[in-house]
């Protein structure tokens, strides 16, 4: 029995060790290192930038082979546990349970997929963990299965934890109804209700709980609306002095402390002045753009979740910022619009802050198009990917066959933040002027 006890223990030790390495790959090292090793990869895409415009024709190589000059990496002013979003699966662990709540470790190719509770992730704060554990305690004591492969049934599915520095702590729990009634699925509401209110999970004092019936692997509100079970409908964050609601699918960046940073260093490389109009897009709840209303004259902000629109505005009212609008819908059809008949002679300057996928080619192209915007910084999360395609479409020399007529940008200065601690991602802002 010590024997198989030794093994299990050790099996289970690798298993964990396998989890930090694939959720915090640079957990090992001391921060300055990580932060080296972030300044050599954002080196070397700057590097690759300048190697794709040259051969556009742009002479577009500064020292070191670069696109424009590369500041240090600014770090983060917390480095453990600073998520403020966690997203958390329903599979397997390791011992078997076929509802351990965690994160995946192995791939679908080599079916060796299996879930690993989060106990020991350093990026995730305690709080997190715990309402993990709980929910776990609470699917684990159902009469229902978990949800793993859709076409197999079963209800239970992932859980999303959202926090903020003011105390609060939202939990949106996905569940797939498969056949179940409706009086069914009262009663599967009620209890997770009751256990989260009045049973163990009251240790996590939620400040909001929210479900969701979802049949689809992700779906938005509009898709299948969260339905609130207990508690407030939004959690609040206060960020350079103002005050954010946030509602359960709104955008808001996964680490405040470092994202207020952030914020002051495009406030800076903006250069605004009193008649300055500053559109923001992939605005989110508002943040930017609200930040630094008090010094330009007009914030214009754009975005698809219509509920983070509906969060920017009550942002804007409850702060008493009166110089917003805001726009809701995909920015590719919103912004063409938008600038086609823009006859503003304020100066414009432009950010963008879009998801992984980049920026749909009608919002370059507007951008490209309107003469205003003589000053646009970029903010990607991950600039090798789809991100590399904006900058080069940007840079581009005017070229009619794909309507892009507008004075080309150049990149002028690029500042990465370690918004991730103990991963290898890092947020570039990249400032293009023309």
């Amino acid at each position: 029995r010590n024997q198989e006890s030794s093994s299990s223990g050790h099996c289970l030790a690798v298993v964990l060790s396998r989890l930090a390495n694939a959720v915090t790959p640079l957990w090992r090292l001391p921060y300055q290192e990580q932060l080296q090793v972030k300044y050599e990869s954002q080196r070397k895409i700057l590097q690759t930038l300048a190697s794709r415009l040259e051969e556009l024709g742009i002479d577009a190589q500064k020292p070191g082979g670069l696109c424009c000059p590369l500041q240090p990496v600014v770090p983060s002013p917390i480095i453990n546990g600073y998520r403020n979003k966690s997203t958390f699966s329903v599979n397997r662990g390791p011992d078997g349970n076929p509802k351990t709540v965690g994160l995946y470790v192995g791939t679908g190719r080599e079916r060796n997929i299996v879930c690993v509770k989060a106990n020991h992730v350093e990026n995730i704060p305690s709080k997190h963990k715990q309402v993990a554990q709980c929910y776990e305690e609470f699917i684990c004591h159902s009469p229902l299965d978990s949800c793993i492969l859709f076409h197999e049934g079963g209800h239970w599915r992932e859980l999303v934890v959202r926090s903020s520095s003011c105390g609060h702590t939202m939990a949106i729990v996905t569940f797939h109804p498969q056949q179940l009634g409706q009086e069914a699925l009262a009663t599967q509401k009620a209890l997770l209700k009751e256990f989260f209110t009045c049973g163990p999970g009251a240790v996590c004092d939620l400040t909001s709980l929210y479900f969701q019936e979802s049949t689809m692997t992700r779906c938005s509100h509009e898709q299948s609306p969260y339905q609130l079970l207990h508690g407030a409908p939004h959690i609040f964050e206060e960020l350079l002095g103002l005050k954010f609601r946030i509602s359960p699918d709104a955008f808001f960046q996964v680490n405040t402390a470092a994202a207020e940073v952030l914020y002051q260093a495009v406030g800076e490389l903006c250069q605004p002045t009193g008649d300055t109009v500053f559109l923001d897009i992939c605005c989110g709840t508002g943040t930017i753009g609200l930040s630094l209303a008090h010094r330009v004259s007009k914030v214009i902000g754009v975005e698809v979740v219509e509920k983070a629109i509906e969060d920017a505005e009550w942002n804007a009212a409850f702060n008493g910022i009166s110089n917003c609008e805001f726009h809701s819908g995909k920015a590719e059809a919103v912004l063409p619009q938008l600038l086609a008949s823009w006859e503003d002679a304020r100066p414009l300057v432009a950010v963008v802050n879009p998801s992984r996928a980049g920026l749909h080619y009608r919002v370059v192209r507007a951008i490209r198009n309107c003469r205003s915007i003589r000053r646009l910084l970029y903010i990607s999360c991950k600039p090798e990917g789809e991100a590399m395609r904006n900058f080069l479409e940007l840079c581009c020399p005017p070229d009619p066959r794909k309507k892009l007529t507008g004075e080309p940008f150049a990149p002028v200065l690029a500042i990465p933040f370690d918004m991730f601690p103990h991963t290898v991602h890092c947020e570039l802002l990249l400032l293009f002027t023309r």
